[in-house]
């Protein structure tokens, strides 16, 4: 299960190229635009929690670094899924070529992000061009859910450099991974000010107040040409997330113990492109090629809410903190000051 792990990190779009496998072909015979107009509900929770969960850990205090200070950081984050996010409202009169076997006006079923007990099945009508209006019964997407994760966990390399007293200039980075047929990457930059390094009496104030502002991209691919899912060519799921971070921060100025908290504002959007030929077939009457089928585009914005701790020995610190948004998560950090 190691490219599932993968993917958790990727986008929880990938997610649903794994878990749908046979299914996506008869997804696509009831039109690109139920196709896509289901994936939007059941990736929209997995791309949220993802922006929510690569902007945390930007901060560990409101000081600003001496002049020419460096600090190197190791950060691990933790976003808890909420079961509001598992599921989602599907209505059957939303969708021209779908219905629910049992006939129901509508229910709730998995997202990317929950799992579905028992299995939901629904009835694709597609246009045969001998037999005319034809069925068939298809078993919807679940989630991670089924894996048992609740969490959307996340990692990064981050450095500081402080070209002027109070200013810091931040850049985080995840490599670039391939896991087989999935590729990742990440990075970040953040400008940090302590506006009372500006105070010409500023040790006098016990407590220091800065603003951040951030930028994250995110890119995952994943190709599946050679799955056999569908017949096809070139058959691959790639998302990117761009996101914007708006802080401003208020920590205690002590030498080893202080406390710190955020408020700030996310927002972002993360583009899914399904992308490659894709050959639908009903045995060996009917045949449609599909190039690209659609792309879907998802913003994201919210307001957050930071408190935390950070304990500093010499040049070596540890952070821990929690932020409470869209989706709640937790923080550690380790730190190295130079």
């Amino acid at each position: 299960m190691m490219k599932k792990h993968a993917l958790i990190f990727v986008s929880f779009c990938l997610v649903f190229v794994s878990q749908a496998q046979n299914n996506i072909d008869d997804l696509l015979a009831a039109g690109i635009d139920d196709a896509k107009r289901f994936s939007t509900d059941y990736l929209a929770p997995g791309s949220e929690g993802l922006a929510y969960s690569i902007n945390n850990g930007w901060f560990n205090h409101g000081k600003g670094q001496k002049q020419f200070g460096l600090e190197i950081s190791l950060i691990a984050n933790t976003s808890f899924i909420s079961d509001s996010k598992k599921s989602f409202e599907m209505v059957a009169a939303d969708y021209e070529n779908i219905r629910f076997s049992d006939n129901s006006t509508s229910k709730t079923v998995a997202s990317s992000l929950g799992h579905n007990e028992p299995d939901v099945t629904v009835i694709i009508t597609y246009d045969d061009p001998i037999f005319g209006n034809q069925e068939v019964a298809l078993t919807l997407p679940t989630g991670i859910g089924s894996e048992g994760v609740d969490i959307i966990p996340s990692a990064y390399l981050q450095v500081g450099f402080s070209p002027f007293r109070g200013t810091q200039l931040k850049g985080r980075y995840f490599p670039s991974i391939e896991t087989e047929d999935v590729k990742t990457n990440l990075y970040g930059l953040g400008l940090q000010q302590d506006f009372t390094a500006w105070f010409p009496k500023e040790r006098l104030f016990p407590i220091a107040i800065s603003g951040l502002v951030a930028y994250t991209h995110l890119n995952g691919s994943y190709d599946f040409t050679d799955e056999g899912i569908v017949e096809g060519n070139n058959q691959q799921v790639k998302t990117k997330i761009n996101s914007f971070l708006f802080e401003v921060i208020a920590s205690t100025k002590f030498k080893v113990l202080n406390a710190y908290a955020g408020f700030g504002y996310l927002t972002a959007n993360s583009e899914t492109d399904l992308l490659g030929t894709y050959i639908v077939t009903d045995g060996l009457l009917f045949s449609e090629e599909i190039r690209d089928p659609f792309s879907i585009d998802e913003k994201v914005s919210g307001v957050r809410t930071t408190i935390g701790a950070n304990v500093k020995l010499g040049f070596f610190a540890v952070n821990l903190d929690y932020t409470i948004a869209e989706f709640n998560s937790a923080s550690l950090g380790l730190n190295f000051s130079f």
